[in-house]
């Protein structure tokens, strides 16, 4: 499934439609995000390279990380750098966020890539426009689009507000020239609401969970989070796609990680099972064959009365035969047996076989009142 999501960033949008848009999504108690963030970068920069991605340059936002941490990451998976400054634009906020170092006389560091310097994050109209100029610089006046890689929009949320990040991330996928859009987002640093929104703004939502989780959900002091071996480099990672027609496509993937760095497989047919998206109750819903055999045993209510025999119930719905209107001996000795020790029998016959049966039904349920 991560594939499936690589190849939605590559294929963008059609015509007239907002830009694909992912949200990657991990907690302290699975911090694989940014591995899953550079996988997907550097697969979407060897579409590109090769010319098979519907965007024709890449203008990656750096918070959390420096322009040549990924300059070295890209390197590092192959991919050609010496050609860079044709597909591939970076806008540094990283390495001077807020313009305190304009007070110190420093050097910055140089890269293999090109790169903008950002000294202000807190203004995001500026940081709108300077991802449009950087990557209308690469495309130049082709008709054609470009990506837009954020590697931490908790960095971003810092600084800002939701309700202006949110107009952030809706101006990109909104603007004509932009095919894709996919960010990082640290869920346990923000309230619900706020993942939430970024959930509802993405058709492609990856969450990173644990293998292992508590049973009363994530939000747990860190001293009960459950430490065994298989969080430390394996993962759940689900994912859930907005297709065109409506349908949400809802998939979970098992990842691990190593030097080599990450790799996805399927749950196996037993794992599926046991990792499935109902969620974690502490009782079982399944039926052992003793208490199926017990089960089959109780009797109903309706079941234990005639002593066995064949039972039948008056509907109302038949005339009483003459012999079961003729008062028999027997019967006038049960009734005075009755009369004599106070107890009464009630006998009803109908008058005719056009009177209805009792029912539920109000009469005057007709009546305007």
């Amino acid at each position: 499934m991560a594939e499936t999501i690589c190849r939605s960033l590559r294929d963008g949008a059609l015509e007239g439609e907002h830009a694909a848009a992912l949200t990657i999504k991990d907690s302290i108690y699975s911090p694989f995000g940014p591995i899953v963030f550079n996988h997907v970068l550097t697969q979407l920069s060897s579409f590109i390279l090769a010319g098979k991605s519907q965007s024709r340059a890449l203008v990656l936002i750096t918070l959390s990380q420096s322009p040549s941490f990924y300059a070295d990451l890209l390197k590092a998976n192959g991919i050609d750098l010496v050609s860079s400054h044709k597909w591939l634009r970076v806008l540094d906020c990283y390495t001077d966020p807020l313009g305190w170092k304009d007070q110190i006389p420093c050097s910055l560091p140089s890269t293999s890539v090109s790169s903008s310097l950002c000294k202000d994050v807190k203004n995001l109209d500026r940081l709108l426009s300077s991802i449009f100029e950087l990557g209308k610089g690469v495309i130049g006046d082709e008709k054609c689009r470009f990506a837009v890689a954020i590697d931490s929009i908790s960095e971003m949320l810092r600084h800002s507000s939701m309700s202006s990040v949110a107009g952030f991330l809706s101006n990109l996928r909104s603007h004509g020239e932009i095919s894709s859009v996919f960010w990082l987002l640290h869920e346990d640093l923000h309230e619900s609401k706020t993942s939430a929104a970024l959930e509802y703004m993405s058709s492609m939502l990856a969450t990173i969970e644990p293998m292992t989780q508590l049973a009363n959900g994530l939000r747990e002091s860190t001293e009960n989070i459950p430490l065994t071996e298989q969080n430390f480099n394996r993962g759940k990672f689900n994912t859930r796609l907005k297709r065109r027609n409506g349908r949400v496509r809802v998939v979970c993937e098992e990842f691990s990680v190593d030097q080599s760095g990450i790799r996805f497989k399927s749950f196996s047919s037993e794992e599926a099972v046991a990792q499935s998206i109902v969620p974690k109750l502490q009782f079982n819903l399944q039926l052992s064959e003793k208490e199926k055999n017990d089960r089959a045993k109780v009797v109903l209510p309706f079941e234990h009365q005639g002593t066995g025999k064949s039972i039948e119930i008056y509907d109302g719905r038949k005339s009483l035969t003459e012999e079961n209107l003729a008062v028999k001996p027997s019967n006038v000795e049960k009734i005075q047996t009755n009369m004599a020790s106070g107890r009464g029998d009630i006998i009803y016959f109908r008058d005719s076989d056009d009177e209805m049966p009792d029912s539920d039904e109000d009469p005057d349920d007709d009546l305007d009142i």
